[in-house]
């Protein structure tokens, strides 16, 4: 920061913010002379080295302070503020955990009522445990509290809602907070639009009356905890949700009628993860801003809810993993807007339905893991994936924000996507460049279409595990970006079609446990790191990796009808030799009958005789 200096100088300066730019060093001390500062913020620059204590201490007429998205180091005690008694801005946050803060040594009572704290991804209280600040004890007009991200122990700190009614964001997410989840019984958090405990060890139910005090939350994140129990109805008075995260918990039950019905402001809802019961959403389910529905994992059961159909712009629906049944309906095609549909590892029967091939705008379909039969529509040709994918840089976008208090609500899809032999998370902009299809582990039959291989945009493509015949097409050639194709695990016959080698995008291959003959492709680009796991299993195949296609020995050119051994020639020599004694027998036999029965004689003879004497004559 080359003008520094400058900057100390002006000794009766208010307000200094050179937040994001390109600043970087270290802060220097001469800052501290400058007493008359109400605003100091240098957010977003890339700052390091240890933060002068004297900024705290000196500077008593602080109103707002930001040291946030820097890269400083070192320790700093918040006991320097204790003086600094007209603070109502503090934050500190993303300093990449480098920057050890301390709250609590030495003792000291602040003299300000802080309106927003931003203190997170840091070092917080390491030297007394990680509890949580006790000077919050003595806020009671916070707005906005964020202490995300630092180790923190001890139970949920209730507390910070009695004490602050105005509140309007508590971000408390990935600590080592624990303990019941509990609410005040007596107020109305009418304000609280943001609040966020998830990746913690929070246990017990969830209190009934949640939806009663906190009926206008926008976004609500209780995710990965220890919470059980029923979702409770009261959440059907959270009209305003955008967002709900409740997934990788341990709540029963089915989804209440109210939630599906009254919070039609849902754009986001995840409850993946749980043991949660019965249809996967009430029939009369109302909600009709749904974009994003995520309920993988769980245990329900029955068909696929027709209640989807209320949520028309529904662009992703996960129902992986649960023991959902019957045949696919086909008013699934009427939701037009859906992207991904993830429907593996359930018991889904019956024939894939053409009203399939209407979602132009699908990019991910996961049928796998089903008990699906019958042919492969050649009408999948018709659905892009990817040729109408938004590009990365283009204005709109898939992501949705909505502002509360002084955050945003970040509603960010995120799918699980298994390619190239594992599962891998696709979100944001890199889910927009991903597009697949998954039929394996089915009962699917007959020939691959070859109209599949027009779908020249598609980056996976299983189909393995299934009771498919004839040739690999050899369309597939126009998969120019496919990365992950596996075919193997089925009835599939004839050669590997030499075009295949044209796929220069394609990093896994798998063709074993087919029918498949004749000689593997050259060892050439791509095919070259192939090895014998993607072809074993096709007795009648072979070349590099697999056994030589040397047919150059004397003993493979014999015909099968020569090529014989000692032990044929023993078996033939008996043959005849058996042939032979059955014969003998046969006219020693015909012999003794004519000899012993003298009518038979006369019928056989008299004719030879008529010959004999009509040559004579």
């Amino acid at each position: 920061m080359s003008t520094s200096t400058g900057l100390c100088g002006l000794r009766n300066l208010e307000e200094l913010d050179i937040s994001l730019n390109y600043f970087w060093g270290p802060l220097p001390p001469c800052l501290c002379n400058l007493t008359s500062l109400r605003k100091f913020d240098v957010e977003g620059n890339n700052f390091s080295g240890a933060i002068p204590s004297c900024l705290l201490y000196n500077l008593k007429s602080l109103e707002y302070i930001s040291f946030s998205r820097n890269a400083f180091e070192g320790s700093l005690s918040l006991a320097s503020l204790a003086n600094t008694s007209n603070l109502e801005v503090f934050s500190l946050f993303d300093n990449h955990n480098c920057l050890e803060v301390n709250t609590e040594e030495p003792t000291w009572f602040p003299s300000f009522q802080l309106k927003l704290l931003y203190l997170s991804n840091c070092v917080l209280n390491k030297d007394t445990n990680g509890v949580i600040p006790n000077f919050l004890k003595e806020q009671h007009d916070l707005r906005s509290l964020e202490l995300s991200h630092n180790g923190l122990i001890g139970n949920f700190p209730h507390w910070l809602l009695d004490n602050n009614v105005n509140l309007e964001y508590l971000e408390l997410g990935g600590n080592n907070l624990s303990g019941a989840f509990h609410l005040p019984t007596n107020l109305t958090l009418v304000n609280m639009s943001s609040l966020d405990v998830s990746t913690n060890h929070i246990d017990s139910e969830l209190p009934s009356w949640i939806g009663s005090i906190l009926p206008n939350l926008v976004y609500l994140n209780l995710s990965n905890n220890l919470l059980k129990g029923r979702i409770p109805s009261s959440m059907g008075n959270m009209k305003g949700l955008v967002k709900l995260d409740l997934s990788n918990n341990g709540f029963t039950g089915e989804i209440p009628e109210t939630l599906a019905n009254n919070c039609t402001s849902l754009y986001q809802l995840i409850l993946s993860g749980n043991k949660l019961q019965g249809q996967m959403l009430p029939r009369n389910s109302n909600l009709t801003s749904l974009r994003y529905l995520y309920l993988e994992n769980n245990c329900f059961t029955g068909d696929i809810s027709p209640g989807i159909l209320n949520s028309p712009y529904l662009q992703v629906l996960d129902v992986n993993n649960n023991s959902l049944s019957g045949v696919l309906p086909n008013w699934v095609g009427d939701i037009q807007g859906l992207r991904v549909l993830l429907l593996q590892g359930n018991n889904f029967e019956g024939s894939i339905p053409l009203d399939l091939c209407v979602l132009k705008k699908i990019t991910i379909l996961d049928l796998s893991n089903n008990s699906l039969s019958g042919k492969i529509p050649p009408c999948l040709k018709d659905l892009t994936f990817g040729n109408n994918i938004i590009s990365p840089n283009s204005s709109t976008t898939l992501h949705s924000w909505g502002a509360y208090g002084q955050g945003f609500v970040y509603v960010l899809e995120e799918v699980s996507f298994r390619t190239k032999s594992r599962v891998e998370s696709y979100k944001g902009n890199i889910l927009k460049l991903m597009s697949g299809i998954d039929l394996s582990q089915n009962n699917l039959s007959g020939f691959i279409p070859p109209e599949v291989g027009h779908l020249s945009e598609l980056k996976a493509l299983n189909l393995s595990h299934n009771h498919l015949t004839g040739l690999i097409p050899k369309t597939f050639s126009n998969l120019k970006n496919v990365e992950s194709l596996d075919l193997s695990y089925n009835s599939l016959t004839g050669p590997i079609p030499p075009q295949l080698m044209e796929l220069y995008a394609l990093s896994e291959f798998r063709v074993g446990h087919n029918n498949l003959s004749g000689k593997t492709p050259d060892r050439k680009n791509q095919f070259g790191t192939f090895d014998e796991a993607s072809y074993e299993g096709n007795p009648l195949l072979c070349g590099t990796p697999l056994t030589s296609c040397d047919y150059s020995n004397h003993e493979q050119e014999i015909p099968p009808s020569l090529n014989h051994t000692k032990k044929d020639d023993s078996w033939r020599e008996a043959f005849l030799w058996s042939f032979a004694g059955s014969y003998v027998v046969a006219f020693l036999g015909v012999v003794l009958f004519l000899y012993l029965n003298l009518y038979y004689q006369y019928v056989l003879l008299e004719p030879v005789c008529k010959l004999i004497r009509s040559f004579l004559q």
